[in-house]
C-alpha cells in the first residue's frame, strides 16, 4: 500500500500549526529561589557548573535583596540537552 500523498496546503497548515505551538511560550527554563546570601551565591555557581553559559546561555535574570536579607532570584537557561 503506498503512502498517502499530501497536498502543498495540508504541509502548509500543519507547518503553521507546528509554529504558532512554538510561539506559544518562550524556550527558556527558568528557576526562582530564595536563599541566604552565601546559599544564593552556592545555587548560582551550581547551575553556572551543571549549564555552563557557552552552551545553555545561562544567565541571572533578574535578583534583588529582600528586606530580611535574603536574595531573591530568578535564573534562566536553554534547554539544550535536556
Amino acid at each position: 500500500m503506498a503512502p498517502e500523498r499530501q497536498k502543498p496546503a495540508d504541509i502548509a497548515r500543519r507547518l503553521s500549526q507546528r509554529s504558532a505551538k512554538n510561539r506559544s511560550g518562550d524556550s527558556w527554563r527558568r528557576e526562582t529561589y530564595t536563599l541566604p546570601r552565601g546559599e544564593a551565591r552556592d545555587k548560582a555557581r551550581e547551575w553556572f557548573v551543571k549549564y555552563p553559559k557557552a552552551a545553555y546561555m545561562t544567565e541571572i535574570e533578574f535578583w534583588r535583596e529582600l528586606s530580611d536579607g535574603q536574595i531573591e532570584f530568578t535564573i534562566r537557561r536553554l534547554p539544550s540537552a535536556d
